[in-house]
């Protein structure tokens, strides 16, 4: 049973870590900003670049989902 399923479960998990990774950036840099008084426009900026970044990821899996998807 796991071994039919091993691609998928490594997906899901690769996603996942990938997912967690990107909440620790975060964290990460609001760590950052809040110490540095940086100011608003600067943390816009930053905000926005690390949201595109993960808007890309997501679209990417997206993607890569239907493109599997109707190719079988």
């Amino acid at each position: 049973m796991l071994s039919e399923h091993y691609e998928l479960i490594e997906s899901l998990m690769t996603n996942f870590a990938i997912a967690i990774l990107f909440l620790l950036i975060g964290l990460a840099i609001q760590d950052v900003l809040k110490k540095g008084n940086v100011p608003p426009i600067g943390r816009f900026a930053v905000w926005l670049v690390l949201f595109l970044g993960m808007v890309g990821f997501l679209a990417k899996g997206i993607i890569q989902f239907f493109i599997e998807r109707s190719l079988g």
